[in-house]
Parts: structure tokens; C-alpha cells; sequence
């Protein structure tokens, strides 16, 4: 028993950790059209339990300034890798709250950035991003 622990792998660590969160996206990326070589991944911060962690993402486009989004991914370790438990939760906030952990105001909600465009259906021949998921119409 004793050799077996001394042989375990420690993958308490950051880029273990953004391993098994990449891996995670990968299997996803498909899904929801979403072009990974296109995009900066970093794990800003990690806690750990025993078997568990618990992973704060930033996500944003490469080679660029705009802010991106953190998200936390739940993890748990399966043998000498972490596997993503679950689906992201936006950081600083729960789904439909405020980060108070108040619903958002009637009608207001999260504000753009100065001179973000509208997020409603974009204008006939609008060029979407490259790499962009298709609007629905």
C-alpha cells in the first residue's frame, strides 16, 4: 500500500488541472461551434480537496484586448487526470442572479461594454466573426 501512494502521480497543480479542463472543451467544441485554436484558456486559480478541485477559467479570443469570460469548472480526479464534473458556472454570479445573489433589476440585467452592439438578431448581411456559431433566426 505504502508503494502504491509513494508511485501516485501529484496532480495537484494548475496545468493539470487546465489539462483536464481542456480536454473537457475539446469534447465539447464541436457541440456548441466553438474553435479552441482561436481562443486563450488560462486557470487563474485552483482550490483543492483530497479527490476534488474547484477551477476558476478565463476564456477570451487570442491575440486580443476584449475581456473575456471566467467561468468555474468542478473537477474530479480519475486515476493520474482531472476530468471535468459538470457543466461551467459563470463566475461571480449564479444562473439568473446578480453577484449580490439578487435576481437582476426588471428590464436591466447585465450592461454592455461602451459600444458593444446589440445583441438581438443581427441585420441581413451582417458578417458574423469567424469561427462564430450561426444565429438562429
Amino acid at each position: 500500500m505504502l508503494l502504491l501512494a509513494a508511485c501516485s502521480k501529484n496532480i495537484q497543480t494548475q496545468e493539470a488541472v487546465r489539462q483536464g479542463v481542456m480536454d473537457y472543451m475539446s469534447s465539447v467544441a464541436p457541440k456548441i461551434g466553438l474553435d479552441l485554436s482561436n481562443m486563450q484558456v488560462d486557470v487563474p486559480a485552483v482550490t483543492f480537496d483530497h479527490d476534488h478541485a474547484r477551477a476558476t477559467v478565463s476564456v477570451k479570443p487570442k491575440n486580443s484586448d476584449v475581456p473575456g469570460m471566467e467561468l468555474v469548472y468542478n473537477l474530479d480526479r480519475k486515476g493520474d487526470k482531472w476530468v471535468v464534473n459538470g457543466n461551467a458556472q459563470s463566475a461571480g454570479s449564479m444562473h439568473g442572479q446578480g453577484s449580490d445573489g439578487t435576481a437582476p433589476a426588471q428590464g436591466g440585467g447585465t450592461q454592455l461594454p461602451p459600444g458593444h452592439p446589440s445583441v438581438g438578431t443581427p441585420p441581413s448581411g451582417t458578417q458574423l466573426p469567424p469561427g462564430h456559431p450561426p444565429v438562429k433566426q
